[in-house]
């Protein structure tokens, strides 16, 4: 059979996450929940932490970088899927898809580095408390930033050029909802060992780096941890890193189980559920888990609304 070339193809026909007309309906009323949630908890972490000057330190900083890396990040995915859901045709351009998978894995290995970025930020404040202003001074924290973006664009430039440089034949069905790496890999007819291997090489790399970095980073963390004498005071200071930990274990656990694999050991439909952890559920624990269990957030929140109460007060005597 002739083979076509990938410049040929028009477009690509995503498989989304079922093709039960009830279940559509259904998971489309979820994930437009989860988007509307997820926008507007990351909206308010960034206007809060931008309006209350207590909260203009590295730490929180680095969170609203956390959170806008995090709208951009669902934004690749949720609106087509969302779309897809509750249309016939689901199809996608080839440079819609290219577009897709560049901006996703930008975000997506950005916000890795910033969780690593925040690892480090909790070293120096647990541990090198009487340097910590200059480790984190506000120039360092900007160059940190500035390099997750980086990374994440130079994650994205290397897979998303190798990828589609390869020739995609007969079939256009992409079993996933959005356009990542391993589906299209499984979709070409081209021969993927080579991209297989840079994709393994370039995304492992920065897996293994930042998640060493994030597990030394807390092995100094639990190393002072453990000096602190009292219970409560150990407690209190573990409690800071939890929330971080958590997010850290959900990204990191499901990236890893879906782009590490071989690809004899794949399966589409697994995947395709699995990466629902990473594109969707992280984005939504950082305002919940992160924020709003964050008692100087809670203080910010309380403060703007006692802020608004006075000022309608005011008015009304008025």
């Amino acid at each position: 059979m002739e083979r076509k070339n990938h410049t040929s193809l028009k477009e690509f026909i995503l498989w989304g996450l079922t093709d039960d007309p009830k279940l559509q309906i259904m998971f489309f009323a979820a994930g437009l929940f989860i988007y509307i949630v997820t926008l507007t908890g990351n909206l308010i972490i960034i206007i809060l932490i931008k309006i209350d000057q207590h909260l203009h330190i590295p730490m929180y900083f680095l969170l609203s970088n956390l959170s806008c890396t995090e709208i951009c990040y669902i934004t690749t995915t949720m609106p087509k899927m969302l779309w897809d859901l509750l249309s016939e045709t689901k199809s996608i351009s080839f440079s819609g898809c290219f577009l897709q998978m560049y901006f996703f894995l930008t975000t997506a290995a950005t916000e890795g580095a910033l969780l690593t970025v925040m690892a480090y930020d909790r070293y120096a404040a647990i541990c090198q408390p009487l340097r910590y202003t200059l480790l984190m001074s506000q120039p360092v924290c900007q160059w940190l930033v500035a390099s997750s973006w980086a990374i994440g664009n130079l994650n994205a430039i290397i897979n998303t050029a190798f990828v589609f440089s390869l020739n995609f034949c007969s079939s256009n069905k992409i079993v996933h909802f959005f356009c990542d790496i391993p589906p299209l890999l499984h979709l070409s007819c081209s021969d993927t060992s080579l991209t297989e291997m840079v994709t393994f090489i370039v995304s492992g790399s920065i897996m293994i780096t930042t998640v060493s970095f994030i597990v030394l980073s807390y092995f100094f963390i639990v190393w002072a941890v453990l000096k602190i004498r009292t219970t409560q005071g150990q407690i209190k200071t573990f409690f800071t890193c939890a929330s971080h930990l958590t997010v850290v274990s959900i990204f990191y656990s499901t990236a890893i189980f879906t782009y590490m694999r071989p690809s004899f050991s794949r399966s589409m439909e697994q995947d395709c559920l699995i990466s629902l952890l990473y594109t969707i559920i992280t984005p939504l624990l950082n305002p919940l888990i992160y924020s709003f269990k964050n008692k100087e957030m809670q203080a910010a929140f309380l403060n703007i609304l006692g802020k608004k109460e006075n000022c309608q007060l005011r008015k009304f005597l008025q």
